[in-house]
């Protein structure tokens, strides 16, 4: 029996940030992960590698189409070498999951590998894969199991042809026709990912526009490009069924019109959202309530029922994004020290990793008019921009909205190359709670990507961006 002020139970991005925080505070920390390799989904089979595979496909794309119009010529045919691929993907992987070793080792963080259950609130027995067990006692234990890929009732996932984007990031062969259900930011990247490497891609999504959850303007921005690039979108479908007959998956959905219509292709990657992991958590024993999706309840210090045990990440309500669950392991940490942390639910951003990219923080317009706010509008096209010439990247816009009042920023959205990195500065801006005219008298270098937010704050404060 190994004692401890804090044991954290799951490394992914929210569970090892929780234990560095707890251990630079001076509290004894271990951490529990069930599988070989520290991460998480995130580093493992999630935000890393798929990160690896989009910037892998994107130079092969860019070989493919665009390296002759800059004055690049390659002899012979361009090729794909998808095991070679996939190996600089695994390597990436491997090199990000070594440096979370290293990160235990250097703040003293004790790592135990196997299954975390509860025997009590402050006793957890750690069931390794030889069938040893070992008692880990802690004061405070940090909850950071994290979750899994979803599915519907009546699917099937045989991991080979019907599959998870576990699977989609190791596949042995380019599909030929990859048929993908949920137009969400995990399924269209993956999506992208294959219709660079020569897959015919068909999106089926259960709503009326891809990407749902964002700002409206986004979604279409995005649906016109990859309706460009030649991806079949197949929105406002409800898919009833997916059946395997040898190589081959059907997918059969209703439409809009409620007509039956099918899909037959020799891939089926089911991305629906993710769901919340506790399984052989026994958090029964130790006094902590599940909801009725299965998340950990949690208060708003991200304490559950039981005083002693907090929970942080996919497993607890709100996005499930990696940085969410890093604040969260940071606030859990500083809360059990006596500190008095912070979190801006509001001010976390989102991100799809497509090119373009697409990032937002904030409210959306359709969130500010259920709200009943008065807002005003300011929008810049990146085919504006002399950097966007220069680089052939001309997709995309900046949108601001402002109090229509106060003029401060309420929400920030965008889609062009390098939004990812460009939304931090929405961020900032927003933590300072500033207006559209302090954005837009801030000097940007030129040229940049981020030119284009200042003169959407330029529209917005007085609708007089320079450059349109």
């Amino acid at each position: 029996m190994k004692s401890y002020d804090v044991a954290v139970i799951g490394s992914g991005p929210g569970g090892y940030v929780a234990a560095i925080r707890c251990a630079q505070l001076g509290m004894k920390t271990a951490i529990i992960e069930k599988y070989a390799t520290l991460g998480g989904t995130c580093l493992n089979v999630g935000c890393i590698p798929s990160k690896a595979l989009l910037d892998s496909s994107h130079h092969y794309e860019d070989a493919v189409k665009h390296f002759e119009e800059h004055g690049i010529e390659i002899p012979g045919d361009v090729k794909v070498n998808l095991e070679k691929m996939i190996a600089r993907k695994q390597a990436v992987v491997d090199q990000t999951t070594g440096g979370i070793d290293f990160l235990m080792k250097k703040n003293n963080i004790d790592v135990f590998h196997g299954l975390g259950t509860f025997k009590d609130k402050t006793t957890i027995t750690v069931k390794g894969n030889d069938s040893t067990e070992t008692e880990v006692v802690a004061k405070h234990t940090i909850i950071a199991t994290g979750s899994k890929p979803s599915t519907l009732p009546f699917i099937d996932i045989d991991k080979e042809r019907i599959i998870t984007s576990t699977e989609a990031l190791k596949l042995k062969e380019i599909p030929k026709h990859l048929i993908i259900i949920g137009g969400g930011v995990i399924g269209l990247e993956l999506g992208q990912v294959y219709k660079r490497l020569g897959a015919e891609v068909t999106v089926v999504e259960y709503m009326d526009r891809i990407i749902p959850t964002m700002d409206a303007g986004l979604s279409k921005e995005l649906n016109k490009v990859f309706k460009k690039a030649k991806f079949k979108m197949q929105v406002s479908h409800k898919v009833k069924s997916v059946e395997r007959k040898g190589d081959e998956v059907i997918v059969k959905a209703d439409n809009k019109k409620g007509e039956e219509v099918e899909f037959k292709g020799d891939y089926c990657l089911v991305s629906v959202g993710r769901s919340p992991y506790t399984d052989g958590l026994n958090a029964e024993a130790a006094g902590i309530r599940l909801d009725d999706i299965g998340r950990v309840e949690v208060n708003a210090h991200l304490q559950t029922s039981a005083e002693n045990i907090y929970a942080i990440g996919d497993v607890v309500k709100g996005a499930m994004l990696a940085h969410k669950a890093e604040e969260e392991g940071v606030f859990v940490a500083e809360t059990i020290a006596g500190q008095k942390p912070h979190i801006d639910y509001n001010l976390i951003p989102g991100v799809v990793y497509t090119w373009p990219e697409v990032a937002s923080v904030g409210k959306t317009e359709e969130q500010l008019k259920e709200a009943g706010i008065d807002y005003k509008t300011g929008q810049f096209p990146m085919r504006a921009l002399g950097r966007s010439r220069a680089s052939m990247d001309l997709d995309g816009f900046v949108k601001i909205l402002a109090d229509k009042t106060t003029d401060e920023i309420l929400g920030v959205h965008m889609i062009g190359a390098r939004a990812a990195d460009m939304i931090a500065e929405a961020v900032v801006a927003m933590e300072y709670r500033a207006s559209a005219e302090d954005v837009s008298r801030m000097s940007h270098a030129h040229p940049t990507f981020t030119e284009a937010i200042k003169e959407a704050a330029l529209a917005a404060t007085d609708d007089r961006a320079l450059h349109v």
